[in-house]
């Protein structure tokens, strides 16, 4: 504002102080500089009017002290905002990391399940799909045996699945007692007891033609139509009766459960456990929520619950786990581990032990977590509390070791087959 009112100020006064330059004197002698005057009344008006000017321009006015908060308060919210930003980012980037880390921290990289089609063994969320192919890729093989996998495996409802196979076979029935009468080997598809107890399946097509039917349209007698029939061909008239057969005492084809085997070096982590999802019969999102409820057990222990009660609670928890790993360490320290279903018998886990052994016929005992002897009882491993996983203890019958020892017998040496020995592992 200073600089602006000077130059105003020496404008003014050069207007009216300097004289033109057609009034100027074409020649005049120098003479003695005179003092400069002051500016003149009309020079400081001109000047103060400029100035008023100048005041008249609207100013920029300070922030107040609540738009001050607010622009502070905005530039800390973009500043925490693209904080978390960034740290959601490293989180994503961390969590990646912990999911390919996963399979080398669990204990079991997950649950496994033989096809005893291929031999193949494939990770339980796949098992269905491999043996549906592998099912209608054994149809080039054997036909027949293929449709009655397709019609027992690929179809839930066991009831219905009951009622189509029992028609099928009454129809084979009455072929097979008459053989010589041509409307026994006949049968419309249009039928009311075809359409609902037999068209509805999978695989029962595909057992008829397999089996010797042909499709053919027949014409309606007296009529000016037609009708869709299976006709069993006359050469097919002889294995009918042991198709027959093998569709009444099929079952459905299942994955077999892969033990998976291991044998573990001693190791003091042999009680730590770290299983995947595949051993809990829950999503990952009710396994949260079961997180959830754990935080209200405290409230609930306080509380006087009758027996039924606790029962019923119990049996909630037993029915959360589908499979189990038990692991059995033997007397040289070295430890066996095998998954079970949750709901299989005891008699599994001893089977498995002997199996294993390289003195199979010897007696021995397993003891349970809390040191008690299991028995070879029908109890399932979820009703004895060894699930999801446990560590048990196997010792060889205490009699028998000592009629050996007492009969000059050699000390017993490695427990188990030496070809399990050669692919032991470190338990990490």
């Amino acid at each position: 504002m200073n600089s602006f009112f000077q130059m105003a100020f020496r404008l003014c006064l050069h207007a009216v102080c300097l004289p033109s330059s057609e009034n100027a004197p074409k020649e005049k002698p120098k003479a003695a500089p005179k003092p400069r005057l002051g500016p003149t009344d009309e020079a400081q008006m001109a000047a103060a009017a400029a100035l008023a000017r100048l005041d008249q321009k609207p100013k920029p006015h300070p922030p107040s002290s609540q738009e001050s908060i607010k622009c502070q308060v905005k530039k800390e919210l973009m500043a925490e905002a693209a904080a978390s930003e960034k740290d959601l980012l490293a989180d994503h980037k961390g969590s990646d990391s912990i999911v390919e880390e996963e399979p080398e921290m669990l204990s079991v990289s997950g649950v496994y399940f033989t096809c005893p089609l291929t031999g193949a063994t494939v990770r339980k969320d796949k098992r269905e799909a491999h043996i549906k192919e592998a099912i209608l890729l054994h149809a080039s093989k054997d036909p027949v045996a293929a449709a009655i996998m397709e019609i027992h495996t690929f179809n839930r409802d066991r009831e219905k699945v009951r009622l189509g196979v029992e028609t099928i076979a009454k129809y084979l029935d009455n072929i097979h007692l008459h053989p010589e009468e041509e409307k026994y080997r006949k049968i419309k598809l249009q039928n009311k007891v075809f359409q609902e107890r037999i068209n509805c399946l999978e695989g029962t097509h595909e057992f008829l033609q397999a089996v010797g039917f042909e499709r053919e349209t027949l014409p309606i007698p007296g009529q000016d139509a037609t009708e869709d029939y299976y006709v069993l061909k006359e050469e097919a008239l002889e294995e009918l009766e042991e198709h027959k057969e093998k569709l009444l005492s099929s079952e459905p084809l299942r994955a077999q459960l892969d033990r998976q085997l291991r044998v573990f070096r001693p190791s003091t982590q042999a009680a730590r456990f770290e299983l995947p999802n595949d051993f809990f019969n829950l999503t990952a999102e009710e396994l949260k929520r079961e997180q959830r409820l754990r935080t209200e057990a405290v409230e609930k222990a306080s509380m006087l619950r009758t027996k039924a009660m606790r029962e019923k609670e119990e049996q909630r928890e037993k029915r959360k786990y589908n499979y189990t790993l038990l692991r059995v360490r033997l007397p040289d320290g070295y430890i066996l581990q095998g998954t079970f279903y949750a709901r299989e018998p005891l008699p599994m886990l001893f089977k498995f032990v002997r199996e294993a052994l390289q003195n199979d016929w010897l007696p021995f005992e397993l003891l349970a977590p809390g040191g008690h002897k299991l028995t070879q009882e029908n109890l399932a491993f979820n009703e004895c509390g060894m699930v999801p996983s446990a560590l048990l203890t196997f010792a060889w019958d205490a009699a028998v070791m000592a009629d050996i020892k007492a009969s000059g017998g050699e000390e017993m040496g490695s427990t188990l087959k030496p070809e399990l020995l050669d692919a032991v592992q470190i338990l990490s």
